[in-house]
């Protein structure tokens, strides 16, 4: 993986793991409250085809990911934004980089 998109990556798992709102699923989908952390954290998030979202960065090309409040039999050839509602956390799983 190339440095600079480990960096973006921390940047995205910071963000999600210490978040500017709290994830209230009684409030907001994840998705919608994963889209407004990135936004703002500065990222630029837009409509995804085949994910819930993506997130352009320049000199990359756009990364693409989904959510889910399980971790089980997650597509490995995209990114994840996985809650845990027992423990009340976000995990970023980022997709396998062969």
């Amino acid at each position: 993986m190339p440095a600079n998109l480990t960096q973006i990556f921390k940047v995205i798992e910071d963000t999600i793991t210490k978040p500017p709102i709290p994830h209230e699923p009684y409030k907001q989908s994840l998705k919608a409250w994963a889209m407004y952390c990135l936004r703002d954290k500065g990222f630029k998030v837009v409509y995804a085809q085949n994910a819930d979202f993506a997130i352009e960065t320049k000199g990359i090309e756009k990364l693409y990911f989904k959510v889910s409040n399980s971790p089980d039999n997650l597509d490995n050839s995209i990114n994840w934004i996985v809650w845990d509602s027992t423990a009340k956390t976000a995990t970023l799983i980022p997709q396998n980089i062969d």
